[in-house]
Protein backbone atom coordinates (compact mmCIF):
# COMPACT_ATOMS: atom_id res chain seq x y z
CA UNK A 1 0.00 0.00 0.00
CA UNK A 2 1.55 2.91 -1.01
CA UNK A 3 2.15 5.77 1.71
CA UNK A 4 -0.57 8.41 2.71
CA UNK A 5 -0.15 11.53 1.41
CA UNK A 6 0.87 14.22 4.06
CA UNK A 7 0.36 17.92 4.10
CA UNK A 8 1.67 20.02 7.28
CA UNK A 9 1.00 23.37 8.36
CA UNK A 10 3.50 24.95 10.51
CA UNK A 11 1.85 28.02 12.90
CA UNK A 12 4.80 30.56 12.85
CA UNK A 13 7.91 31.51 11.08
CA UNK A 14 11.32 31.64 13.20
CA UNK A 15 13.86 29.50 13.31
CA UNK A 16 12.14 26.35 14.71
CA UNK A 17 9.79 26.27 12.04
CA UNK A 18 12.22 26.99 9.18
CA UNK A 19 14.40 24.24 10.63
CA UNK A 20 11.49 21.51 11.11
CA UNK A 21 10.46 22.10 7.43
CA UNK A 22 13.94 21.26 6.61
CA UNK A 23 14.61 18.66 7.81
CA UNK A 24 11.09 17.15 6.67
CA UNK A 25 11.72 18.27 2.82
CA UNK A 26 15.36 16.45 3.16
CA UNK A 27 14.37 13.12 4.52
CA UNK A 28 11.72 12.92 2.05
CA UNK A 29 13.38 13.45 -1.11
CA UNK A 30 10.93 15.11 -3.82
CA UNK A 31 12.28 12.44 -6.46
CA UNK A 32 12.31 9.33 -4.59
CA UNK A 33 8.91 7.54 -5.42
CA UNK A 34 8.52 5.48 -2.46
CA UNK A 35 8.72 8.83 -0.51
CA UNK A 36 5.01 9.94 0.92
CA UNK A 37 3.42 13.02 -1.01
CA UNK A 38 4.44 15.96 0.77
CA UNK A 39 3.90 19.40 1.38
CA UNK A 40 4.56 21.90 4.13
CA UNK A 41 3.21 25.68 4.82
CA UNK A 42 4.30 28.19 7.12
CA UNK A 43 2.00 30.51 8.38
CA UNK A 44 3.25 33.57 10.33
CA UNK A 45 1.68 36.77 12.16
CA UNK A 46 4.66 38.36 10.87
CA UNK A 47 4.77 39.60 7.07
CA UNK A 48 8.48 38.85 6.65
CA UNK A 49 9.47 35.48 7.39
CA UNK A 50 12.50 34.51 10.12
CA UNK A 51 11.10 35.60 13.63
CA UNK A 52 13.67 36.11 16.08
CA UNK A 53 16.23 36.12 13.37
CA UNK A 54 15.16 38.88 11.53
CA UNK A 55 13.37 40.63 15.09
CA UNK A 56 14.87 39.49 17.91
CA UNK A 57 18.91 39.39 16.86
CA UNK A 58 21.16 42.82 17.72
CA UNK A 59 21.44 44.62 14.12
CA UNK A 60 25.27 44.46 15.05
CA UNK A 61 25.54 40.65 15.44
CA UNK A 62 24.74 40.00 11.32
CA UNK A 63 26.56 36.66 11.63
CA UNK A 64 23.83 34.86 13.52
CA UNK A 65 21.50 35.93 10.93
CA UNK A 66 23.39 33.69 8.30
CA UNK A 67 20.97 30.66 8.96
CA UNK A 68 18.75 32.55 6.91
CA UNK A 69 20.67 31.49 3.92
CA UNK A 70 19.52 27.67 5.09
CA UNK A 71 15.93 28.96 5.20
CA UNK A 72 15.99 30.49 1.63
CA UNK A 73 16.72 26.89 -0.04
CA UNK A 74 13.99 25.48 1.95
CA UNK A 75 11.73 28.00 0.87
CA UNK A 76 12.55 27.02 -2.67
CA UNK A 77 11.93 23.61 -2.58
CA UNK A 78 8.35 23.58 -4.97
CA UNK A 79 6.35 21.75 -1.87
CA UNK A 80 7.07 24.57 0.32
CA UNK A 81 4.95 27.65 0.48
CA UNK A 82 4.79 30.55 3.29
CA UNK A 83 1.94 33.02 4.12
CA UNK A 84 3.14 35.98 6.03
CA UNK A 85 0.59 38.47 8.10
CA UNK A 86 -1.61 35.71 8.91
CA UNK A 87 -2.93 35.65 12.20
CA UNK A 88 -4.02 32.22 13.61
CA UNK A 89 -6.40 31.66 15.57
CA UNK A 90 -8.89 33.50 18.41
CA UNK A 91 -6.76 35.39 20.52
CA UNK A 92 -5.94 38.80 20.51
CA UNK A 93 -3.68 40.17 17.38
CA UNK A 94 -1.07 42.59 18.70
CA UNK A 95 -0.63 43.70 15.49
CA UNK A 96 -3.53 45.42 13.81
CA UNK A 97 -2.70 45.02 10.24
CA UNK A 98 -2.43 40.98 10.48
CA UNK A 99 -4.95 39.02 8.35
CA UNK A 100 -7.21 36.64 10.41
CA UNK A 101 -7.33 32.89 10.49
CA UNK A 102 -9.45 30.23 12.19
CA UNK A 103 -7.39 27.74 13.73
CA UNK A 104 -10.48 25.63 12.84
CA UNK A 105 -10.10 26.93 8.72
CA UNK A 106 -6.23 26.03 9.70
CA UNK A 107 -6.67 22.00 10.53
CA UNK A 108 -9.61 21.54 8.16
CA UNK A 109 -7.10 22.13 5.42
CA UNK A 110 -3.85 20.26 6.90
CA UNK A 111 -3.12 16.49 8.26
CA UNK A 112 -0.84 17.38 10.39
CA UNK A 113 -0.13 20.86 12.23
CA UNK A 114 2.77 22.13 14.14
CA UNK A 115 2.86 25.13 16.31
CA UNK A 116 6.23 26.80 16.69
CA UNK A 117 4.73 30.11 17.87
CA UNK A 118 7.84 31.04 19.94
CA UNK A 119 7.03 32.78 23.27
CA UNK A 120 6.14 36.35 22.28
CA UNK A 121 5.21 37.82 25.05
CA UNK A 122 7.62 39.28 28.01
CA UNK A 123 7.35 38.22 31.51
CA UNK A 124 6.96 40.99 33.58
CA UNK A 125 7.98 42.38 37.39
CA UNK A 126 5.78 42.19 39.74
CA UNK A 127 6.66 44.54 42.07
CA UNK A 128 7.07 47.06 38.93
CA UNK A 129 4.61 46.96 36.66
CA UNK A 130 5.06 48.93 33.12
CA UNK A 131 4.45 52.50 33.63
CA UNK A 132 5.53 55.83 32.00
CA UNK A 133 9.11 54.87 33.64
CA UNK A 134 8.89 51.07 33.31
CA UNK A 135 9.03 48.92 29.93
CA UNK A 136 9.28 45.70 29.10
CA UNK A 137 13.07 44.76 26.69
CA UNK A 138 10.77 43.67 23.67
CA UNK A 139 9.88 47.22 23.49
CA UNK A 140 12.97 48.46 22.82
CA UNK A 141 14.06 45.33 20.59
CA UNK A 142 11.52 45.43 18.36
CA UNK A 143 11.61 49.25 18.11
CA UNK A 144 15.38 48.90 17.29
CA UNK A 145 14.57 46.18 14.56
CA UNK A 146 11.47 48.04 13.29
CA UNK A 147 8.67 44.82 14.44
CA UNK A 148 5.89 44.98 12.91
CA UNK A 149 3.67 45.68 16.24
CA UNK A 150 5.79 48.98 15.86
CA UNK A 151 6.31 50.22 19.44
CA UNK A 152 7.11 54.02 20.45
CA UNK A 153 10.61 54.69 20.53
CA UNK A 154 12.13 55.60 23.61
CA UNK A 155 12.60 59.09 25.07
CA UNK A 156 16.46 58.98 24.81
CA UNK A 157 17.04 63.19 24.67
CA UNK A 158 14.93 62.92 28.19
CA UNK A 159 17.06 60.06 29.59
CA UNK A 160 20.30 60.33 31.47
CA UNK A 161 20.08 57.07 33.35
CA UNK A 162 18.44 53.63 32.60
CA UNK A 163 17.78 50.74 34.61
CA UNK A 164 17.82 47.23 33.02
CA UNK A 165 16.47 44.55 35.15
CA UNK A 166 18.20 41.26 34.25
CA UNK A 167 21.36 40.33 33.16
CA UNK A 168 20.87 38.11 30.26
CA UNK A 169 22.18 38.64 26.99
CA UNK A 170 19.32 40.38 26.11
CA UNK A 171 20.16 42.60 28.70
CA UNK A 172 23.30 43.11 27.40
CA UNK A 173 22.21 43.85 23.82
CA UNK A 174 20.60 46.76 24.78
CA UNK A 175 22.61 48.43 26.78
CA UNK A 176 25.46 47.66 23.63
CA UNK A 177 23.15 49.54 20.98
CA UNK A 178 22.36 52.64 23.51
CA UNK A 179 25.67 52.67 24.55
CA UNK A 180 27.21 52.64 20.97
CA UNK A 181 27.69 55.38 18.81
CA UNK A 182 25.29 55.70 15.99
CA UNK A 183 28.63 56.60 13.61
CA UNK A 184 29.64 52.45 14.48
CA UNK A 185 26.25 51.44 14.11
CA UNK A 186 25.48 52.92 11.52
CA UNK A 187 26.63 50.27 8.76
CA UNK A 188 24.75 47.38 10.40
CA UNK A 189 21.07 46.74 10.00
CA UNK A 190 19.91 49.53 12.04
CA UNK A 191 16.72 51.20 10.59
CA UNK A 192 17.59 55.39 9.82
CA UNK A 193 14.36 56.44 12.47
CA UNK A 194 15.92 54.66 14.70
CA UNK A 195 19.56 55.84 14.11
CA UNK A 196 17.92 59.45 14.39
CA UNK A 197 16.83 58.70 17.95
CA UNK A 198 19.96 57.36 19.24
CA UNK A 199 22.19 60.64 17.59
CA UNK A 200 20.08 62.67 19.95
CA UNK A 201 20.86 60.28 23.33
CA UNK A 202 21.12 62.02 26.63
CA UNK A 203 21.83 58.86 28.32
CA UNK A 204 25.04 59.17 30.62
CA UNK A 205 25.29 55.28 32.23
CA UNK A 206 23.40 52.22 31.89
CA UNK A 207 22.43 50.45 35.48
CA UNK A 208 22.33 46.69 34.99
CA UNK A 209 20.89 44.85 38.26
CA UNK A 210 21.17 41.01 39.23
CA UNK A 211 19.52 39.79 41.70
CA UNK A 212 22.75 36.94 42.17
CA UNK A 213 26.37 36.84 42.15
CA UNK A 214 28.84 37.06 38.95
CA UNK A 215 29.14 33.13 39.10
CA UNK A 216 25.54 33.02 38.39
CA UNK A 217 25.26 35.78 35.62
CA UNK A 218 23.32 34.79 32.76
CA UNK A 219 24.97 36.83 30.28
CA UNK A 220 27.60 34.56 28.01
CA UNK A 221 31.13 35.55 28.11
CA UNK A 222 31.10 36.86 24.55
CA UNK A 223 28.72 39.59 25.13
CA UNK A 224 30.79 40.83 28.14
CA UNK A 225 33.84 41.08 25.95
CA UNK A 226 31.56 43.22 23.63
CA UNK A 227 30.38 45.55 26.56
CA UNK A 228 34.37 45.68 27.94
CA UNK A 229 35.18 46.84 24.33
CA UNK A 230 32.28 49.78 23.78
CA UNK A 231 34.35 52.89 21.94
CA UNK A 232 32.51 55.55 23.74
CA UNK A 233 31.63 53.74 27.45
CA UNK A 234 33.63 52.20 30.68
CA UNK A 235 32.89 50.06 33.36
CA UNK A 236 32.21 51.10 36.55
CA UNK A 237 34.66 48.91 38.86
CA UNK A 238 33.48 45.76 40.65
CA UNK A 239 34.00 45.49 44.50
CA UNK A 240 37.05 43.37 44.62
CA UNK A 241 35.24 41.26 47.00
CA UNK A 242 32.32 40.09 44.84
CA UNK A 243 35.18 38.37 42.28
CA UNK A 244 36.42 35.74 45.23
CA UNK A 245 34.90 32.53 45.99
CA UNK A 246 35.07 29.93 48.90
CA UNK A 247 37.07 27.63 49.10
CA UNK A 248 35.78 24.38 47.73
CA UNK A 249 33.97 25.94 45.62
CA UNK A 250 33.45 24.40 42.26
CA UNK A 251 34.02 27.18 39.26
CA UNK A 252 33.58 25.61 35.44
CA UNK A 253 36.06 27.32 32.89
CA UNK A 254 33.34 29.62 31.39
CA UNK A 255 33.04 31.06 34.98
CA UNK A 256 36.32 31.42 35.68
CA UNK A 257 37.13 33.70 32.58
CA UNK A 258 34.02 35.25 33.60
CA UNK A 259 35.61 36.59 36.84
CA UNK A 260 38.92 37.09 35.02
CA UNK A 261 36.98 39.75 32.72
CA UNK A 262 35.36 41.39 35.14
CA UNK A 263 38.37 41.75 37.30
CA UNK A 264 40.40 43.04 34.48
CA UNK A 265 37.26 45.60 33.44
CA UNK A 266 36.79 47.81 30.39
CA UNK A 267 39.43 48.92 27.96
CA UNK A 268 38.12 52.31 28.88
CA UNK A 269 39.47 53.56 32.29
CA UNK A 270 36.47 54.45 34.08
CA UNK A 271 36.54 58.11 34.43
CA UNK A 272 37.78 58.75 31.14
CA UNK A 273 34.65 58.47 28.96
CA UNK A 274 31.34 60.43 29.68
CA UNK A 275 28.85 57.26 29.24
CA UNK A 276 29.21 54.85 31.99
CA UNK A 277 27.66 51.33 32.85
CA UNK A 278 27.45 49.30 35.95
CA UNK A 279 26.91 45.74 36.90
CA UNK A 280 24.98 45.52 40.34
CA UNK A 281 25.18 42.01 41.70
CA UNK A 282 23.08 40.63 44.95
CA UNK A 283 19.77 43.19 43.88
CA UNK A 284 16.53 42.82 43.47
CA UNK A 285 13.83 45.53 42.39
CA UNK A 286 10.72 45.70 45.42
CA UNK A 287 9.50 49.48 44.35
CA UNK A 288 9.47 52.22 41.55
CA UNK A 289 8.11 55.09 42.42
CA UNK A 290 7.76 58.67 40.35
CA UNK A 291 10.38 61.83 41.65
CA UNK A 292 8.50 64.11 42.77
CA UNK A 293 11.16 66.98 42.22
CA UNK A 294 11.60 65.97 38.62
CA UNK A 295 8.60 63.95 36.16
CA UNK A 296 11.81 62.61 34.40
CA UNK A 297 13.01 60.41 37.68
CA UNK A 298 12.07 57.79 39.30
CA UNK A 299 13.04 56.10 42.39
CA UNK A 300 14.05 52.38 42.49
CA UNK A 301 14.31 50.49 45.67
CA UNK A 302 16.51 47.55 45.43
CA UNK A 303 16.59 45.12 48.08
CA UNK A 304 19.20 43.51 48.84
CA UNK A 305 20.51 39.97 48.67
CA UNK A 306 22.46 36.81 49.10
CA UNK A 307 22.31 33.13 47.97
CA UNK A 308 20.80 30.64 49.52
CA UNK A 309 23.43 28.07 49.92
CA UNK A 310 21.07 25.17 49.89
CA UNK A 311 18.79 26.25 46.45
CA UNK A 312 21.56 28.65 44.92
CA UNK A 313 18.38 30.86 44.66
CA UNK A 314 18.58 34.96 45.70
CA UNK A 315 17.10 35.73 49.12
CA UNK A 316 16.32 38.73 50.27
CA UNK A 317 18.01 40.58 53.26
CA UNK A 318 16.71 43.40 55.61
CA UNK A 319 19.00 46.11 53.93
CA UNK A 320 17.63 48.07 50.89
CA UNK A 321 19.39 51.10 48.91
CA UNK A 322 17.52 53.32 46.56
CA UNK A 323 18.44 54.33 42.54
CA UNK A 324 17.35 57.76 41.00
CA UNK A 325 16.56 56.84 37.29
CA UNK A 326 14.96 57.67 33.76
CA UNK A 327 13.82 54.35 32.92
CA UNK A 328 13.44 50.84 34.17
CA UNK A 329 13.67 48.04 31.85
CA UNK A 330 12.69 44.65 32.77
CA UNK A 331 14.31 41.76 30.43
CA UNK A 332 13.34 38.91 32.76
CA UNK A 333 12.34 36.60 29.39
CA UNK A 334 9.37 35.22 27.58
CA UNK A 335 6.45 33.17 27.90
CA UNK A 336 3.82 31.41 25.46
CA UNK A 337 0.51 33.75 25.23
CA UNK A 338 -1.61 32.43 28.03
CA UNK A 339 -5.01 33.08 25.65
CA UNK A 340 -3.00 30.03 23.11
CA UNK A 341 -5.04 26.90 22.64
CA UNK A 342 -2.85 24.13 24.71
CA UNK A 343 -1.63 27.14 26.88
CA UNK A 344 -0.12 25.27 29.88
CA UNK A 345 0.18 27.78 33.17
CA UNK A 346 1.94 25.54 34.98
CA UNK A 347 5.05 25.96 32.92
CA UNK A 348 4.17 29.47 30.53
CA UNK A 349 4.31 27.10 27.25
CA UNK A 350 2.39 24.87 24.86
CA UNK A 351 1.14 21.60 26.47
CA UNK A 352 3.58 19.43 24.93
CA UNK A 353 6.18 16.51 25.43
CA UNK A 354 8.27 14.91 22.99
CA UNK A 355 6.91 17.66 20.71
CA UNK A 356 3.44 16.50 20.83
CA UNK A 357 1.09 18.36 21.66
CA UNK A 358 -0.88 16.51 24.66
CA UNK A 359 -4.74 16.81 25.99
CA UNK A 360 -5.32 18.13 29.36
CA UNK A 361 -5.38 14.37 30.72
CA UNK A 362 -2.07 14.33 28.81
CA UNK A 363 -2.38 11.99 25.98
CA UNK A 364 -0.63 12.80 22.50
CA UNK A 365 -3.15 14.17 20.33
CA UNK A 366 -2.76 12.52 16.40
CA UNK A 367 -0.90 14.70 14.42
CA UNK A 368 -0.09 17.38 16.14
CA UNK A 369 2.83 18.55 17.72
CA UNK A 370 5.30 21.62 19.15
CA UNK A 371 8.83 22.90 18.66
CA UNK A 372 10.96 25.50 19.90
CA UNK A 373 10.15 27.75 22.58
CA UNK A 374 6.24 27.36 21.94
CA UNK A 375 6.90 23.86 23.28
CA UNK A 376 10.44 23.90 25.86
CA UNK A 377 9.99 27.76 26.94
CA UNK A 378 12.31 30.75 25.93
CA UNK A 379 16.26 29.16 26.88
CA UNK A 380 18.98 28.08 24.76
CA UNK A 381 20.63 29.68 21.34
CA UNK A 382 20.28 28.84 17.73
CA UNK A 383 22.27 25.62 17.89
CA UNK A 384 19.59 24.47 20.77
CA UNK A 385 16.61 25.26 18.61
CA UNK A 386 17.95 23.33 15.94
CA UNK A 387 18.51 20.06 17.21
CA UNK A 388 14.85 20.53 19.04
CA UNK A 389 13.75 21.32 15.38
CA UNK A 390 15.12 18.24 14.52
CA UNK A 391 13.58 15.77 16.88
CA UNK A 392 10.58 17.03 15.99
CA UNK A 393 10.75 16.72 12.42
CA UNK A 394 11.91 13.46 13.06
CA UNK A 395 8.98 12.86 15.28
CA UNK A 396 6.51 14.10 12.67
CA UNK A 397 8.35 11.74 10.59
CA UNK A 398 7.39 8.84 12.28
CA UNK A 399 4.28 9.85 11.79
CA UNK A 400 3.99 9.71 8.38
CA UNK A 401 6.46 6.93 6.55
CA UNK A 402 5.13 3.75 7.03
CA UNK A 403 7.05 1.28 9.59
CA UNK A 404 9.80 -0.69 7.86
CA UNK A 405 10.72 2.56 5.17
CA UNK A 406 14.50 2.45 5.44
CA UNK A 407 14.64 5.52 3.48
CA UNK A 408 14.37 8.15 6.47
CA UNK A 409 15.53 7.81 9.80
CA UNK A 410 12.61 8.31 11.95
CA UNK A 411 12.24 8.13 15.72
CA UNK A 412 9.16 5.70 17.03
CA UNK A 413 5.65 6.89 17.83
CA UNK A 414 3.99 6.89 21.00
CA UNK A 415 0.70 5.86 21.27
CA UNK A 416 -1.89 8.94 20.47
CA UNK A 417 -5.46 9.68 20.49
CA UNK A 418 -8.19 12.11 20.82
CA UNK A 419 -9.29 12.19 24.33
CA UNK A 420 -11.67 15.06 25.15
CA UNK A 421 -10.85 17.04 22.31
CA UNK A 422 -13.72 18.33 19.67
CA UNK A 423 -13.28 17.52 15.99
CA UNK A 424 -12.28 21.33 15.51
CA UNK A 425 -9.56 20.88 17.43
CA UNK A 426 -8.07 18.06 15.07
CA UNK A 427 -6.46 17.82 11.61
CA UNK A 428 -8.06 16.42 8.92
CA UNK A 429 -8.21 13.31 7.16
CA UNK A 430 -8.33 13.93 3.59
CA UNK A 431 -7.67 18.04 2.67
CA UNK A 432 -6.88 19.17 -0.46
CA UNK A 433 -3.90 18.07 -1.61
CA UNK A 434 -2.37 21.17 -2.19
CA UNK A 435 -4.08 24.44 -1.82
CA UNK A 436 -4.23 26.35 0.90
CA UNK A 437 -7.16 27.76 3.17
CA UNK A 438 -9.74 29.36 1.17
CA UNK A 439 -9.72 32.46 3.39
CA UNK A 440 -5.93 32.36 2.74
CA UNK A 441 -6.38 32.60 -1.58
CA UNK A 442 -8.72 35.16 -0.67
CA UNK A 443 -5.79 36.93 1.35
CA UNK A 444 -3.25 36.88 -1.10
CA UNK A 445 -5.46 38.29 -3.77
CA UNK A 446 -6.50 41.54 -1.23
CA UNK A 447 -2.66 42.14 -0.68
CA UNK A 448 -2.68 41.13 2.74
CA UNK A 449 -0.90 38.01 3.19
CA UNK A 450 2.57 37.76 1.83
CA UNK A 451 4.22 34.29 0.21
CA UNK A 452 8.29 34.05 0.09
CA UNK A 453 8.54 35.52 -3.24
CA UNK A 454 7.36 38.73 -1.88
CA UNK A 455 9.88 38.92 0.59
CA UNK A 456 12.49 38.40 -1.83
CA UNK A 457 11.16 41.45 -3.59
CA UNK A 458 11.30 42.98 -0.42
CA UNK A 459 14.61 41.50 0.94
CA UNK A 460 16.25 42.86 -2.26
CA UNK A 461 15.14 46.23 -1.89
CA UNK A 462 15.80 46.60 1.66
CA UNK A 463 19.42 45.79 0.42
CA UNK A 464 19.39 47.93 -2.14
CA UNK A 465 18.40 50.99 0.10
CA UNK A 466 20.58 50.00 2.72
CA UNK A 467 23.61 50.26 -0.14
CA UNK A 468 22.84 53.65 -0.92
CA UNK A 469 22.99 54.54 2.81
CA UNK A 470 26.39 52.45 3.02
CA UNK A 471 24.91 49.87 5.31
CA UNK A 472 23.69 46.36 5.56
CA UNK A 473 19.90 46.94 4.58
CA UNK A 474 17.08 49.43 5.17
CA UNK A 475 14.21 47.75 6.39
CA UNK A 476 10.84 48.59 5.60
CA UNK A 477 7.78 48.57 7.55
CA UNK A 478 4.38 46.92 6.59
CA UNK A 479 2.92 49.81 4.41
CA UNK A 480 5.87 50.45 2.96
CA UNK A 481 6.39 46.85 2.10
CA UNK A 482 2.76 46.45 0.67
CA UNK A 483 3.27 49.37 -1.68
CA UNK A 484 6.28 47.84 -2.78
CA UNK A 485 4.83 44.20 -3.88
CA UNK A 486 1.40 46.23 -5.70
CA UNK A 487 3.94 48.09 -7.77
CA UNK A 488 5.71 44.86 -8.48
CA UNK A 489 2.77 42.87 -9.32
Amino acid sequence: MPPLPAKLAIVGGGPSAFYVASRLLSRMPHADPSSPSLRVHIFDRLWAPHGLVRYGVAPDHPEVKNCTNKFDQTAADPRFRFFGNVHVGTSFASIPHTFPLPLSSLLHSYTHVLFATGCTLPTLHPAIPPSSHCIPALSLVHWYTRHPSNPPAPALDKITHLTLIGNGNVSLDIARMLLTPPSVLKKYDVPEHVLHVLSRSSLQHVSIIARRGPLEAAFTNKELREMMHLPDASMVPLDPSLLTFAEGTSVSRQQRRTLELLHKGSQNRFGSTQKTWSLDFYRSPTALTSCRSSADTAELTLAHTVLDPSTGRAISTDQTSTLATSLVVTSLGFHVDPTAVFFDPSSAHLRAQGGRILSESGVPLRNMYASGWSANGAKGVLATTMMDAYAVADTILSDIVPAGNVTAETTPASEHGSEAVPNTLMPSLAPHPDDPPEEIKQGIMDGLVTRYHDWNVINAEEVRRGALLGKERERMGWEDARNLLSLSQ
